[in-house]
């Protein structure tokens, strides 16, 4: 039987991240991607130039047509926008008991637009951060759901983290990308304890949906039976390899993507025929 992840996002029109991203991690991953969009966003790579929101009923509706005919396994849940959106969603998942959930609590986006406001967020902490079994924060991300400074340490990171669980969260995988030094790591917290993920950082601009892919990959891994831990090991080295290869691609004149396909096209970055 076919493996099936839903993801629950915005759309990127210039394809980098959001749902896109999504479906193209589900598809390099063996998975098949359902969706439920929330917000319809004009952007490319220099930045975001309008956000359209989804009516949240619409998400509503997306989400239960989905779940009355599809055998989801995992479900990633990535941009919001408005508190109303988030009730919604929480609402929808209703329909999908005992279906782990991979909550990426989008914020702001990598050009530096607002993506979640204030109450929003609030909302977010309150009725989705109990429901997922793991939440990915960058930490920009991690500072804002605590209302505290970005951490600056392994230690400040596990520190927050912890904290995030003491909020509700069933487990916390703290990303450590916008750290500095040779190596990128991300620190999991769940119910075993504490696990390190490291791989060499990787010197491009061309990292744009890193966040989107990484928790997309990790509802993949589930839905095809990974425990927790596994999933984040196999999400991190794919998006590490997806960001290595990025320079192989020549998309738009900012902050291009991720190589999502980069196990299954040539070095020239087209597709084989």
């Amino acid at each position: 039987m076919t493996e099936i992840a839903l993801t629950i996002a915005g759309s990127d029109s210039a394809g980098g991240a959001g749902i896109q991203a999504d479906l193209k991690t589900f598809a390099a991953l063996g998975v098949h991607g359902a969706t439920a969009l929330t917000a319809l966003t004009a952007q490319n790579t220099l930045g975001v130039e309008g956000v359209h929101v989804v009516p949240p009923d619409f998400v509503l509706a997306q989400m239960k047509a989905v779940a009355s005919d599809l055998e989801v396994g995992a479900i990633k849940i990535g941009m919001l926008a408005t508190s109303a959106v988030i009730e919604a969603v929480a609402e929808g998942l209703e329909s999908f008991p005992g279906i782990p959930v991979v909550l990426d609590p989008v914020m702001v986006a990598a050009t530096g637009a607002i993506l979640l406001d204030k109450e929003a967020i609030a909302t977010l902490k309150r009725v989705l951060l109990p429901r997922a079994v793991v939440i990915t924060p960058n930490l920009p991300e991690a500072a804002q759901l605590l209302g505290a400074k970005e951490a600056r340490s392994e230690d400040e990171m596990r520190a927050q983290a912890q904290e995030l669980r003491r909020l509700g969260a069933k487990a916390v995988l703290i990303k450590g990308g916008h750290a500095k030094g040779l190596t990128a790591t991300d620190l999991l917290l769940d119910q075993e304890g504490e696990m390190r993920l490291e791989a060499p950082r990787v010197q491009t601009k061309h990292d744009h949906g890193t966040g989107c892919t990484l928790s997309s990959a990790i509802a993949a891994e589930l839905a095809k039976g990974a425990s927790l831990r596994e999933a984040a090991t196999k999400a991190k080295a794919y998006v590490t390899a997806a960001i290595a290869a990025a320079d192989e691609f020549h998309i738009g004149k900012g902050r291009g993507p991720v190589h999502h396909f980069h196990a299954f096209w040539p070095k020239s970055g087209k597709p084989q025929r």
